[in-house]
């Protein structure tokens, strides 16, 4: 008897005819194109970017918004919306005051804080006049007083005769823009003598139902005091501070029921000569030298530099101008640029300069820090002075890193394209500009001015410290700033 065939399979066996099985099936409905994901095209990723109207209709702005983005280096112009427009560059002016300084007084121009006598030093007496004498730092600093004492006290100085006189040789400016509120510290006096930005520190602190208030020059050493500022407190709401000139001296008064229980803010100062030589006599004494109350010289004075402080180089300053946007570095170095007696005047003289230069012709600033916003440029003329500057330029290694952000808005961490640039903030005005360098090493320029100038001009003056409105305003502007970053470093690639 024949007995039946049996046949024993392994796990690899059955699990091969299993998959036989499979793919003979598959096989008898074979699809006509492959189930395989087709190679994107090489320019899939600039096809999925967002257009630069959709994006500025996105981010409901109102007002007008220009800009411009040409190659750096060419000078190509790649896109543009609204680029003839004239609108306010904030602070973006600051790096147009930059190139107008370099151009005028060099890279490496510093300025001379002096001490001079005017007579002989006898017994540790000065016979004559001590003078301060300004050369135009606008980065003079209580601390830089307080060592140019030490070495007054070693050239032998323990007490003048005379008067202190303080000496700045450039016509007082006492604001910036007439247009900002009374208080804030970013609109002080400008003039040939500078100290501390022109900014005193007014602090407060309840004391059962009074308040103990002072006034101080504070640096990163010492916070000596000032008697020529004063602060009282008033029994009102508002306004919140009050300025009065009375007697040669800044006079505060501060609304009690805005005070709280303390706080601290600085306040502009309006007789910038008078404090530095107000801080001087303070410093001075803590060096054991014995000096009167500084009266203000209307001559440039003749004698023996006794001490002489220099500053850092106009570069390092203009560096660090463009890193805090400080207002009164910038109307320092434009005035000194231009030689001109008034803001008006000297920022005609570097509109007229702007068109000699890079052939810019409708720009028309009213100052050199962008704090008056009557100042206009059309994104087009801002890129066009940015390629002048150079790719490889000095102000392009001068500004500030602007972080790259993403479709979320967050910042990218070591990202492969690098923007370097210059804000700009007022009012309902947000501004933008500088280079761009591709992730394949392609170098942009560009600028993106943005501003609601009805809704900026509908503002009080009381209003225009923290308008209603403006932070979110200027939040949906700087996120816009940052898609069209994105977006022309992804069509704009090398």
């Amino acid at each position: 008897m024949t007995k039946p065939l049996s046949t024993r399979f392994g796990r690899r066996a059955v699990l091969g005819f299993l998959m036989f099985g499979v793919a003979d099936a598959a096989l008898a409905n074979a699809p006509v194109v492959s189930l395989l994901p087709l190679p994107k095209p090489a320019d899939a990723q600039k096809r999925a970017v967002k257009s630069a109207e959709a994006l500025v209709s996105a981010a409901k702005l109102g007002g007008k918004i220009g800009f411009a983005v040409a190659d750096a280096r060419t000078g190509e112009v790649l896109e543009v919306m609204n680029p003839l427009l004239p609108l306010p560059p904030a602070s973006v002016a600051k790096a147009v005051t930059t190139l107008f300084a370099f151009d005028r007084l060099g890279a490496e121009k510093r300025f001379k804080t002096q001490l001079i006598a005017t007579g002989p030093i006898q017994n540790g007496v000065l016979a004559g006049d001590l003078v301060l004498k300004g050369g135009g730092d606008p980065t003079l600093s209580t601390d830089d007083l307080f060592d140019m004492a030490a070495s007054l006290k070693a050239a032998g100085v323990v007490s003048v005769k005379g008067k202190l006189r303080v000496y700045g040789g450039m016509s007082l400016i006492d604001r910036i823009d007439d247009g900002q509120p009374e208080h804030v510290g970013y609109n002080p006096a400008v003039a040939g003598l500078n100290l501390n930005f022109n900014r005193v520190y007014f602090e407060w602190k309840r004391s059962g139902d009074d308040y103990a208030v002072s006034m101080d020059a504070r640096s990163e050493k010492i916070r000596p005091g000032v008697g020529f500022a004063t602060t009282s407190i008033a029994a009102r709401a508002l306004p919140i501070f009050e300025y009065s000139g009375r007697n040669g001296r800044d006079n505060w008064t501060v609304a009690r029921k805005a005070l709280g229980n303390g706080g601290g803010r600085w306040l502009p100062v309006r007789r910038p000569e008078i404090y530095a030589g107000d801080v001087l006599q303070t410093v001075a004494r803590s060096h054991g030298i014995k000096l009167p109350f500084p009266v203000v010289a209307t001559e440039e004075p003749r004698g023996t530099v006794l001490v002489e402080h220099e500053s850092a180089s106009l570069e390092v300053i203009a560096r660090d101008m463009l890193k805090y946007s400080t207002n009164l570095t910038a109307e320092v170095l434009g005035l000194h640029a231009s030689g001109a007696p008034s803001l008006t005047e000297s920022a005609q003289a570097m509109n007229e300069w702007l068109a000699e230069t890079y052939a810019i012709n409708k720009a028309r600033f009213v100052d050199h820090s962008g704090l008056g916003g009557m100042s206009q440029i059309g994104a087009r003329e801002m890129v066009k002075a940015l390629v002048g500057a150079g790719a490889e330029g000095r102000l392009r290694s001068i500004l500030k890193p602007f972080a790259v952000r993403d479709e979320d808005n967050k910042v990218v961490q070591k990202s492969p394209v690098t923007v370097m640039a210059k804000t700009g903030t007022l009012n309902f005005v947000s501004a933008l500009a500088g280079y761009i360098r591709t992730l394949d090493g392609r170098d942009l320029a560009f600028a993106i001015f943005a501003a609601d100038v009805p809704r900026r001009q509908a503002l009080k003056k009381s209003e225009r410290e923290r308008p209603r409105g403006s932070r979110s305003w200027n939040g949906r502007a700087k996120k816009l700033q940052s898609q069209l970053i994105n977006r022309w470093a992804t069509l704009y690639d090398a």
